[in-house]
C-alpha cells in the first residue's frame, strides 16, 4: 500500500471516487497492509492556527495502542466545523500546535492492547478520538469505538458519529422530542442540521423550520418543512406559520440569534446552544468577530426564564465523551442510530470524494459545503466533501 502521487492521478482519481459513489455506494475495496517503514504514517498536521497554510500532509511516528485501548488503520476521517474552529484557534483553551486535527474516523480493527474485550483484528469499526483522526492509524480507548453496520461504508461511518449522535441527544435526551412537536434548526444544510431533519422525520407530524445560505436550499428544500435565509427576517416567518412559536430551538450560531432564539420558544419549550459558529469569518481567526458575537448575546434573565416556562441547555458531545464520562449514555445511542440505519431511516449524506495529499486537502476545505468532509486514508486516498 503506497501513497498516491496526486499530480499523475488526479483526473484519474475524480474518475474513480465517483464511480465509487455510484456503484458502490462508496464502499473502501479490499486491500493489503502498508510496505515500506512500519514506525510510520502519514498524517494532516496542523502547524499552527490560522489559515490553510497551516496545514501539512507528513510522517509521523506510528502509534501503538496502550492498556484499553484499540488500533484503528483509518479508511476515511470526518471534518465538521468544530475542525474549522481549532484550525483558528477559536475554542476555550486549545491545545498547542503542531497537532492532528480530528475527532472521529472509520477503518479497521489492526491490534488491540490490554483489557479490550469485545472486539477482533479485521472488525470494521468507527470512532471518537480526541485529536489525532487525520492519520492513517489511530489509538483510542475502546469505550470510544462501535462496530459499524455490514451495510455501511467507511465513508459514511466517518460522518456518522459527530452529526447524528449530537442531533440525536440534543432532540431526544436534552429537549425530549416528541410527536407533534416544532423545531427551529439554524445551519439546516449543514451536518448536524441534516441530522436533525432526518431524525426529526422518524417521529410523526413534527415540524422543522430551518434556515440556510441560498445556495444550498435546493439541495435539502425536501427534508425541511419550511426553509429560510439565514439573512431573512426569519422570526417573522416562523411565527406568520406558527404564531405560538417553537418548542425547540438548536442554535449553533450564537451572537443575536440567543435572544432571537429565545423569543421564538413556547411555554415548557428549549433552547440549546451547540455551537457559535458566527465566531468565525474567513481563513484566519478574528477577535473583533469572537467578540463583537458576544456582545450580541442578550443576558439571560433567569427569573424571565421562570416566568415564562422556557428551558435554556448547552450540549458539547466531546466534552461529554472525553470530560465528563458519558461514554456510555453515548454508546447507548449509537446502537439506536445504528438501528435506525439498518431500518433505511437515517444516511449520512455523501456528496463526493477528494484526495488526502496537500492540494487536494486543501481544495476540499475550501469547498466543502456545510456537511461532512471526509478524510480516507490508506492505500487509495481519498476525502468525501459535502
Amino acid at each position: 500500500m503506497k501513497p498516491i502521487d496526486m499530480a499523475k492521478e488526479g483526473a484519474e482519481v475524480s474518475e474513480e471516487t465517483e464511480h465509487m459513489i455510484e456503484k458502490n455506494g462508496g464502499k473502501e475495496p479490499e486491500s493489503v497492509m502498508p510496505g515500506g517503514d512500519a514506525k510510520e504514517m502519514r498524517a494532516v498536521v496542523l502547524t499552527g492556527f490560522g489559515g490553510l497554510n497551516k496545514l501539512r500532509v507528513t510522517k509521523k511516528a506510528m502509534p501503538e495502542p496502550q492498556e484499553g485501548e484499540v488500533k484503528i488503520r483509518v479508511k476515511a476521517c470526518g471534518l465538521n466545523f468544530l475542525d474549522l474552529m481549532v484550525r483558528q484557534g477559536n475554542i476555550d483553551n486549545p491545545p498547542k500546535t503542531p497537532l492532528i486535527p480530528g475527532f472521529e474516523c472509520s477503518g479497521i480493527v489492526e491490534a488491540m492492547g490490554g483489557n479490550t474485550k469485545g472486539f477482533e483484528i479485521g472488525d470494521r469499526v468507527m470512532a471518537f478520538v480526541n485529536y489525532n483522526a487525520w492519520a492513517e492509524v489511530v489509538c483510542t480507548p475502546l469505550e470510544f469505538v462501535y462496530k459499524i453496520p455490514d451495510e455501511m461504508t467507511f465513508p459514511e461511518a466517518a460522518a456518522f458519529p459527530m452529526n447524528f449522535v449530537a442531533a440525536y441527544m440534543m432532540l431526544f435526551e436534552v429537549a425530549n422530542l416528541h410527536e407533534g412537536m416544532s423545531v427551529l434548526v439554524h445551519s439546516a444544510g449543514g451536518g448536524v442540521g441534516q441530522a436533525v431533519a432526518q431524525l426529526c422525520s422518524t417521529i410523526p407530524n413534527v415540524t422543522v423550520f430551518g434556515t440556510a445560505s441560498p445556495f444550498k436550499h435546493e439541495a435539502i428544500k425536501d427534508s425541511v418543512t419550511h426553509l429560510f435565509d439565514r439573512n431573512a427576517d426569519y422570526v417573522q416567518e416562523v411565527k406568520k406559520i406558527s404564531p405560538d412559536g417553537v418548542d425547540i430551538v438548536l442554535d449553533c450560531l450564537c451572537g443575536e440569534n440567543t435572544g432571537k432564539g429565545l423569543g421564538l420558544l413556547k411555554p415548557l419549550g428549549t433552547y440549546i446552544l451547540y455551537g457559535s459558529s458566527n465566531m468565525v469569518t474567513g481563513e484566519t481567526k478574528s477577535f473583533f468577530s469572537f467578540a463583537k458575537s458576544w456582545w450580541q448575546v442578550e443576558k439571560v434573565n433567569p427569573i424571565k426564564l421562570y416566568e415564562e416556562n422556557k428551558v435554556i441547555a448547552g450540549f458539547s458531545l466531546l466534552n461529554l465523551l472525553f470530560k465528563q464520562g458519558r461514554s456510555g449514555l453515548v454508546k447507548t445511542v449509537v446502537q439506536k442510530l445504528f438501528s435506525l440505519y439498518e431500518q433505511k431511516k437515517v444516511k449520512p449524506v455523501v456528496d463526493s470524494l477528494w484526495a488526502v495529499e496537500e492540494e487536494e486537502l486543501r481544495q476540499g476545505v475550501i469547498c466543502r459545503r456545510g456537511t461532512n468532509l471526509s478524510l480516507p486514508l490508506g492505500e487509495r486516498s481519498y476525502a468525501e466533501n459535502p
